[in-house]
Order: C-alpha cells, then sequence, then structure tokens
C-alpha cells in the first residue's frame, strides 16, 4: 500500500513538473501589452459611395499608437504663448542652404582661444592614453 501511495505521488509530480519545462521561470514570451491598441469604430459614409480599401494602407480613422498616446497624455499641439511667438519672430528665419555655407571660408567666426583650437587640433585616438589636468 505504502509502494502504491508514493508511486501514485510521483507519478502526479512528474506529471505536474512536465508542464513547467519551458526554460525557466523568467524566460518565458510574453505578450506586449503596449502593442495592443483599440480599433476605431466603423463608419459609413453619407453618400454610400464605398471604395475598397488599398492593401496595406492605414485605416483613415486613426493614428498610430504612438499618436494616440501624446494626443492622451498632452491633448495635442498648444498654442504658443505671447512671448515664445515673439523670440521666434525675433530670431527670424536661416536661409536654406545654411548648411553647405557653414564651412566656407568667408563665414565670419568667433575666435574661442588657444584651448579651444588645442581641443580641436587634439590627435583622434581611441582613449588609452588621455589624461587631464586640473589646475590649481
Amino acid at each position: 500500500m505504502r509502494i502504491l501511495k508514493t508511486a501514485i505521488l510521483l507519478g502526479s509530480a512528474s506529471a505536474m513538473l512536465a508542464a513547467c519545462g519551458g526554460g525557466g521561470l523568467f524566460n518565458r514570451d510574453r505578450p506586449d501589452e503596449f502593442a495592443v491598441q483599440r480599433q476605431a469604430p466603423l463608419v459609413v459614409p453619407p453618400d454610400f459611395t464605398l471604395t475598397p480599401p488599398e492593401p496595406g494602407a492605414p485605416r483613415p480613422a486613426e493614428g498610430t499608437a504612438s499618436e494616440q498616446a501624446l494626443e492622451a497624455l498632452f491633448g495635442g499641439p498648444a498654442p504658443r504663448s505671447e512671448i515664445e511667438s515673439t523670440a521666434l519672430n525675433r530670431a527670424g528665419s536661416a536661409a536654406p542652404s545654411i548648411r553647405s555655407q557653414a564651412g566656407d571660408e568667408k563665414t565670419n567666426t568667433v575666435a574661442k582661444g588657444r584651448v579651444t583650437r588645442d581641443i580641436i587640433a587634439a590627435p583622434e585616438g581611441d582613449g588609452q592614453n588621455a589624461q587631464t589636468l586640473i589646475p590649481g
């Protein structure tokens, strides 16, 4: 009788442990709860001239999950304050080709001094021989 109870206990314990064989407790594939988004409700146009959607095109009544999250968190784009509008108007606008003109010899620059020139002229390295000097 004791052998039968032991055999039943070992058999049921091994059957329960067989369901746990998946690579460990913390190594499971879990669904990403943030990747789930709600579907927009179906909308029938008032004129009933339905055109079939293009394959792979996003639904026109909804945005991406990140856009919906930004809308929910911040409520969409906020109007600019008067101070921000004034600062942007005083700043003006840059020329469209400003990036190509930045390295031109005719571009006026401000001399930052000997330390800046030394930093820019320093040889490139992997940092193995890097040193710092703290004055004082």
